[in-house]
């Protein structure tokens, strides 16, 4: 088998990420939840834009931000996903680009416009999200590079794209050629929401292709039904490696019957959460594609988990190679 060209390879919801500051009053008034997220249509998108305050637009989505990571720590990075032919695709295309990442998913030319995420982080670095899907759901197996997905040692999963069966379609397909090629293949299960829509095909789906598993505490019980303690049991059994994120605690990293405890990394600040859970598997892949011990996977995850809480947006401020030491 030869050498991967590229470390990780990212296939998940191609979003743009328009991040404001915001006050309770601004939620009160457009009828948001404070720390929620709100699947909006075109047009809802475009009013909430119109009202919301200066701010920052960069490439986003979950296996996004973790590609990002990956290149900001150093790593060979790919992304697959699907954006249209407009400004934010652009914007998308752009910022993948000059970081370094190999993205070539050709655009859509007609349907919904680019998908984008509408954050408003209040003073308590509290979220609140508006996302509008657009043309990222309409990623299909067509849109699958094999040589690509060949040439990747870990091909990671968004498990937000799960929704589509077409993308769900394009998910086995890549699955598939990563592991016919001796490859290895992550998935993120992302939303604990999902994963109970999805409950028994994520299980089929890691029992049969999963060698690396993300979760926070609320969906590795979610997948499993149970107590935390009794999903880690069962996870030991399916997935080679699965890290479980467990908020302030820290994190988890299992792996058959061994359990290593990851703390979290010293922050003076935290100012907004976006985006932490997607750095810290970046951390996590960027140590397995390196080979490192699992201890140092997790510390490389807390590290860049850890800068970006300590500021605004998703996306790494600091280059995360000069904070791993």
């Amino acid at each position: 088998m030869s050498a991967p060209s590229i470390d990780v390879l990212g296939i998940g919801n191609a979003i743009v990420d328009v991040i404001a500051h915001a006050d309770d009053a601004f939620l009160d008034a457009q009828s948001m939840p404070k720390g929620g997220m709100a699947l909006i249509d075109e047009e809802r998108a475009e009013a909430i834009y119109e009202a919301m305050g200066a701010g920052i637009q960069a490439s986003g989505g979950s296996a996004g931000n973790t590609i990002a990571g990956i290149a900001s720590l150093g790593g060979k990075a790919g992304y697959i996903g699907k954006v249209k032919a407009d400004p934010l695709g652009h914007v998308f295309t752009h910022d993948l680009r000059a970081m370094g990442v190999h993205f070539d998913t050709p655009a859509a030319t007609e349907g919904p416009a680019t998908a984008r995420c509408l954050i408003l982080v209040t003073a308590d670095a509290q979220r609140t999200m508006n996302t509008f899907l657009g043309a990222c759901v309409n990623l299909t197996p067509d849109d699958i590079d094999e040589q690509i997905v060949a040439s990747a040692g870990i091909t990671y999963l968004e498990g937000y794209l799960f929704d589509p069966p077409h993308a769900k379609e394009a998910f086995r397909k890549a699955a598939r050629i990563a592991r016919d090629a001796g490859r290895k293949v992550a998935l993120s299960l992302s939303d604990s929401f999902c994963v109970a829509r999805y409950r028994d095909e994520f299980r089929a789906l890691i029992d049969e292709h999963i060698d690396i598993l993300f979760a926070n505490e609320d969906e590795i019980m979610a997948l499993y039904e149970s107590d935390l303690d009794t999903a880690i049991a069962a996870v030991s059994k399916s997935a080679g490696i699965a890290a479980i994120t467990l908020g302030a605690k820290g994190s988890m990293i299992v792996s058959g019957s061994e359990r290593i405890a990851v703390p979290v990394a010293h922050v003076s600040q935290v100012v907004d959460t976006t985006g932490a859970g997607d750095l810290y598997a970046a951390g996590v892949l960027h140590g397995l594609s390196r080979g490192l011990p699992l201890a140092e996977c997790g510390r490389l995850g807390s590290i860049a988990a850890g800068e970006i809480i300590s500021h605004f947006g998703a996306r790494p401020e600091t280059p995360l190679a000069s904070l791993i030491g």
